[in-house]
């Protein structure tokens, strides 16, 4: 992405309670790490550990936390505020909204609208969509090749990127950001065995979305097998997610990429679960519950509880596991010295 911004500019978007020490005249034209930073570029210090990288950076504007003490060098520039990660979050946020403009209201020749679709006159819907009969989309924008189904709702606001299918009846809050190839209301997994055969249980649910939710590519969300899944308002959730029908997200809930939730599961408000984990079918997982990544949750979590490994057990029982698993070819060794030390005793007995 392309732009250009001077050290003023930096300051409007990141508040006037920065301290600013030294000076740079030049213009902004990129971001990088504190190494990888050159003349013209901005970086940041985020986490600790990279704090020697400071003084030897090229960067010309640095976003340090206000605890940092050394000046910068002639024609640089050092703003030292609060949490420079969410500076550089609103600077990227500027950057994405100049360089990926909203696109202007209107519908492209080549989307098909079914009779019955209601559009408001503030949405753009691009290239070769297809909106079904009965649904209804506010003031939203859909790239291209997206495709609503039958009396599904897309909110105001929202932005679904290229090949998101929302499937008939579903609903999309407001504010809602659905990236490439999403699939939202496919058909839960359910089957009753009679007969010596496998018989599919139709899926007659929906998929709810709350407002200012993030859903990444690929993912999919099954529709429940009747009434609602639910995803709660602020949820973000990552790439490559799998949701089973009836699962109920709460709010605010952070769910990495690969991580699998079974049907009818239920997640509290602020859950955590890190990449890859899967939880079984029919849970509960409490309030702020944080689960680690790659684990098996099989049973019930309480509120504010955190759980590693497979099946899931309390995080620091875990990691004390694993120090002891570690100590394992050690205590081998000494075992074995034993048992050769008695059967030498034995032997001059």
């Amino acid at each position: 992405m392309e732009f250009s911004f001077r050290t003023s500019e930096v300051l409007q978007i990141v508040g006037r309670e920065a301290v600013v020490s030294g000076g740079y005249d030049g213009k902004i034209t990129g971001l990088a790490s504190l190494t990888d930073a050159k003349e013209g570029d901005l970086s940041f210090l985020g986490n600790a550990k990279y704090r020697s990288a400071v003084a030897s950076s090229k960067a010309s504007v640095l976003l340090l936390p206000s605890s940092y003490e050394a000046a910068p060098k002639t024609g640089q520039v050092y703003i030292k505020l609060e949490n420079p990660s969410l500076a550089l979050a609103q600077i990227c946020q500027e950057i994405e909204r100049l360089c990926e403009p909203t696109a202007d209201p209107g519908i492209h020749p080549s989307a098909v609208i079914e009779a019955g679709a209601q559009i408001s006159p503030e949405a753009s819907i691009g290239a070769f969509c297809f909106i079904g009969a009965g649904a209804r989309v506010g003031a939203a924008e859909l790239r291209n090749h997206v495709s609503i189904g039958r009396s599904a709702e897309v909110g105001d606001g929202s932005i679904l990127y290229p090949q998101v299918v929302v499937a008939d009846y579903c609903r999309i809050g407001q504010s809602n950001r659905i990236l490439q190839g999403a699939v939202i209301g496919s058909d839960g997994y359910g089957y009753e065995f009679k007969e010596g055969q496998h018989l599919r249980i139709p899926q007659i649910g929906r998929v709810v979305t709350g407002t200012n939710v993030d859903i990444g590519a690929n993912t999919t969300i099954d529709r429940a097998r009747f009434g609602d899944t639910l995803i709660g308002e602020g949820t973000k959730i990552d790439n490559l997610v799998q949701i089973g029908h009836n699962t109920r997200i709460g709010k605010h809930c952070l769910l990495v990429s690969q991580v699998g939730v079974s049907g009818s599961t239920e997640l509290g408000d602020g859950v955590v679960a890190a990449g890859q984990s899967g939880i079984a079918g029919h849970l509960k997982i409490g309030a702020g519950a944080i689960i680690g990544g790659g684990a098996a949750v099989i049973q019930s979590i309480g509120a504010g509880e955190k759980q590693m490994g497979y099946p899931s057990i309390p995080m620091q029982e875990y990691l004390r596991i694993c120090i002891l698993q570690r100590k394992l070819p050690d205590l081998f060794k000494r075992f074995d010295q034993l048992e050769k030390y008695f059967d030498s005793e034995k032997r001059d007995v």
